[in-house]
């Protein structure tokens, strides 16, 4: 669950801070109360494709922070033990776009690519519009659902673990 989300420097936000409650939140208003930009931000931070042009004019480099509670058997731990990452119940997102346009991203504070802030992306967030049923379309999330529909998580779990110890157990012998 998205917990907070920190901009700074990006677009016309010169700082902002949300915090989220657990349940359903909802930003509204009118065309151009500025919705699609705190998306625009959230997408930077998970990975999505970045722009000079999203650093506030002026400044010399934008920041956006995302931090995410994580459930015991959320795919996004997964992810971050694939990657090498530490895996704890808090994940905190932060990418900052410099002027030029350069981009740097941490996860949990360990230097992070933007490959790895995509995979998260893909665990966290789904956003929807309206005729938007990508969600549904994508056979990656079919998996998931399938799964939680038959209350298979410990039995998830038990062959994430097994084939982690599998890689373990190979870069083992190959060491």
């Amino acid at each position: 669950m998205l917990r907070a989300l920190d901009i700074r420097d990006m677009l016309i936000i010169d700082r902002l801070d949300i915090s989220f409650q657990p349940g359903l939140n909802v930003l509204t208003g009118e065309t151009g109360a500025g919705k699609s930009i705190l998306l625009d931000a959230l997408g930077f931070v998970l990975g999505w494709r970045g722009r000079a042009e999203l650093v506030r004019q002026g400044a010399d480099q934008g920041e956006v922070t995302a931090v995410f509670d994580l459930a015991p058997e959320h795919p996004a731990r997964a992810v971050l033990d694939e990657a090498g990452l530490p895996v704890a119940d808090e994940l905190i997102l932060r990418r900052v776009n410099d002027a030029s346009g350069r981009k740097t991203a941490w996860v949990n504070d360990r230097r992070a690519s933007g490959e790895v802030l995509r995979a998260l992306s893909d665990t966290l967030v789904e956003l929807h519009g309206q005729q938007d049923d990508r969600g549904l379309l994508n056979p990656r999330g079919h998996r998931e659902l399938l799964d939680a529909f038959a209350g298979l998580g410990p039995q998830r779990a038990a062959t994430r673990a097994a084939w982690a110890a599998v890689r373990t157990a190979r870069k083992t012998v190959e060491a």
